[in-house]
């Protein structure tokens, strides 16, 4: 079954009740998405790393860009940003903190802060640890979050600004989602990631598993994301720090959640 879900949400595009999501590659490894309501004939960019290949989708699909939700502030999620409001009038949402560093920014949100996208109830968390200012977007009624460099399938995002201990309240709060939440990331990143998964948690079958489908993936160039909350709290290190396994290969039976999650994330960057 779980061999099947992963399959399934490997596809460049996937329907939510009325909500058609479209991932594409942007860039060398970005992704963008696209998310569009059917009902409302709304569209929205997931961040905006890269202008021909979003503007070709959207002409593929016949869309208008009404919107764009800005996860952070590095420039390979923000480079299209004004070209694209220029060419197609949209309304950027980004992080209220440090809102200067957002191309474009017209609407300033924060933890606690919701607000629509056409039917749906966008709800805004605040995601820090990569940077200072990264938000993730959950839209509950679709069963779908977007975390962007926050967390990544098999891995999360590298810790510049914030501290070991911020990113794993960050990584908290995601995992505090439903299970059954699609999750959608900024880069494809897994084939490395697994590799590197698999020596922390080397006798995880569900990881043995699921390495072997990505390398097969990628081998017919096929994308690994998106993925399920409930697929990466059974097989990604970065969110498995309270396991009893790890933490004995480890050496840190007695640690702290963010101490077992620092040094994972030390090993992951001299990988």
């Amino acid at each position: 079954m779980l061999g099947r879900a992963r399959t399934n949400l490997a596809r460049g595009a996937e329907d939510k009740m009325a909500l058609t999501i479209d991932q594409f590659t942007c860039r060398s490894d970005n992704f963008g998405v696209l998310i569009h309501d059917t009902d409302a004939n709304v569209t929205a960019s997931i961040d905006a790393p890269e202008f021909q290949p979003i503007v070709a989708r959207l002409s593929e699909r016949g869309w208008n860009l009404d919107e764009i939700l800005t996860t952070h502030h590095h420039g390979d999620h923000v480079e299209a940003n004004l070209t694209l409001k220029t060419a197609y009038g949209c309304t950027i949402t980004g992080p209220a903190r440090d809102p200067d560093k957002i191309p474009g920014i017209d609407r300033k949100v924060k933890e606690g802060d919701s607000f629509t996208f056409g039917g749906y109830e966008v709800r805004v968390l605040e995601t820090p640890g990569h940077t200072l200012d990264h938000l993730s977007y959950y839209l509950p009624a679709a069963k779908v979050a977007f975390v962007a460099d926050t967390l990544f399938a098999l891995g999360c995002g590298r810790v510049f600004e914030g501290t070991p201990e911020m990113m794993w309240a960050s990584l908290e709060k995601l995992i505090a989602l439903p299970d059954d939440t699609t999750i959608y990331c900024g880069h494809e990143y897994t084939q490395a990631n697994a590799r590197f998964a698999l020596t922390i948690e080397p006798d995880n079958a569900e990881l043995v598993a699921r390495a072997a489908e990505i390398d097969h993936l990628r081998a017919e160039g096929k994308p690994t994301l998106p993925t399920t909350m409930a697929l990466e709290k059974a097989t990604n290190p970065f969110l498995r720090v309270n396991e009893p396994s790890i933490r004995q290969r480890l050496g840190m039976e007695n640690a702290s959640p963010a101490e077992v999650f620092g040094e994972i994330r030390k090993r992951k960057d001299n990988f």
